[in-house]
């Protein structure tokens, strides 16, 4: 249970990043307006929960799994990912949300042939249709809606 002092942080925490978000997004934001389309909020929205709630939970305990397991089960390899965004809002989006995610870390990033290299602890295949289906679809999902459906 949270007590009133780390409620109070919580809230001073808000107030400070709301601040700071306005005094800098003109320098962060080309569009004047993309910071006030409400639709981009929820999306914004929308992906918080996703990866705060289904994301991490997958992802730890899947690895936690993998730790606990006697043999340890893991085949570890660098697996080519396509994108398929073309803003670096959304490109840094996906390879922050899969690098944050356990078991999966992007190691390098090709923009001219759309592609992440990413460092995944239990290959499933190599080919591009697994690696996108199992590490970013949802992540580029998101990000699409939240940096390149309103432009």
């Amino acid at each position: 249970m949270l007590s009133y002092n780390c409620y109070s942080h919580i809230i001073y925490g808000i107030i400070f990043s709301v601040a700071v978000a306005v005094v800098v997004a003109d320098l962060l934001i080309a569009k004047h307006t993309k910071p006030y389309n409400v639709k981009r909020w929820f999306w914004t929205i929308a992906y918080a929960f996703y990866y705060f709630i289904v994301a991490e939970y997958k992802a730890h305990s899947d690895v936690i799994k993998r730790i606990l397991h006697p043999k340890m089960p893991i085949k570890p390899g660098i697996v080519r990912v396509p994108f398929h965004v073309n803003t670096d809002y959304a490109i840094v989006t996906i390879a922050n949300s899969i690098t944050n995610t356990p078991g999966t870390v992007v190691v390098d990033l090709d923009t001219k042939r759309k592609y992440f290299y990413v460092h995944w602890i239990n290959v499933k295949a190599p080919d591009e249709k697994t690696t996108f289906e199992n590490i970013s679809k949802m992540f580029e999902y998101f990000a699409k809606r939240m940096f390149e459906m309103f432009d």
